[in-house]
C-alpha cells in the first residue's frame, strides 16, 4: 500500500479494512517514518513522528516507569514503539504501558512474535503538539473498555494530567508535580518536573 500525505494533513484516517498481523508489521516497516494505528473499524490512523521534544519528555516518562517496574517485579514496561492487539481488535500503541507478568505468562507462546492479544494494565499517552485532545480522550476510553485499569493522559504544555479509571469520569489535576499509581500500579510516582522540562537540573 503506498499513500502521500503533507504533513500539514496529519494525523490522517484512511479506511483500509482488517488486517492481519503480518500485514499490518510490513506496512509499518514500509512507512517507517510514520506512526499507524489501526482502529477497530478497520481505520488506518497516520500520525506525524513524535517531535522532538515531545520526544525527551516521552523518555523521561518511560525511563521512571522501567526503572520502577525493574524494582517492584510484579510487571514488565513497555515503550511507545510497542503495538497490542485489544479485544476490539484494535492496534495500538501507547507511549508507555506497562502489564502483570502472569498475563504475560499466560498467554499463548505463539503470540510471542505477534503483536500480543492483550490489553495493558496501565497506559500513558503524552500529548504533542499535533495531537488533537478530542481524539486522544477517545483512545483513553478505549484504552479503558478493552481492559486497562488505569490510564493518564499527560499534557506537558498545560501541565495538566488527565487521569482514567474504569466506571468514573475522568479527573483532571493541574500545576501538579508528581502524580502517584494506584491499583495496578500502586508505589509508582511519576515525577512530572522534568517531564514539564527536560532540561531542568
Amino acid at each position: 500500500m503506498a499513500f502521500l500525505i503533507e504533513e500539514a494533513h496529519l494525523p490522517a484516517m484512511l479506511t483500509v479494512g482488517p488486517m492481519t498481523d503480518e500485514a499490518f508489521a510490513q506496512l509499518c516497516a514500509k512507512h517507517a517514518d510514520l506512526n499507524l494505528e489501526l482502529s477497530a473499524r478497520g481505520e488506518l490512523i497516520i500520525m506525524p513522528q513524535t517531535y522532538t521534544w515531545t520526544g525527551a519528555r516521552n523518555g523521561e516518562i518511560m525511563g521512571q516507569l522501567h526503572r520502577w517496574a525493574r524494582q517492584d517485579k510484579r510487571g514488565v514496561a513497555f515503550d511507545s514503539s510497542t503495538g497490542w492487539l485489544l479485544p476490539n481488535t484494535a492496534r495500538r500503541s501507547p507511549d508507555a504501558a506497562w502489564i502483570f507478568k502472569h498475563r504475560i505468562e499466560d498467554l499463548d507462546p505463539a503470540a510471542f512474535s505477534r503483536y500480543w492479544p492483550v490489553c495493558p494494565n496501565f497506559v500513558i499517552e503524552l500529548r504533542s503538539q499535533t495531537d488533537r485532545i478530542r481524539v486522544l480522550r477517545d483512545k483513553m476510553e478505549e484504552w479503558l473498555a478493552n481492559g486497562a485499569q488505569l490510564a493518564w493522559l499527560i499534557d506537558a504544555e498545560a501541565r495538566t494530567v488527565e487521569i482514567y479509571r474504569p466506571g468514573y469520569d475522568a479527573e483532571t489535576r493541574t500545576g501538579i508535580s508528581s502524580v502517584a499509581g494506584e491499583g495496578p500500579i500502586e508505589g509508582f510516582v511519576l515525577d512530572l518536573l522534568p517531564v514539564w522540562d527536560p532540561l531542568a537540573d
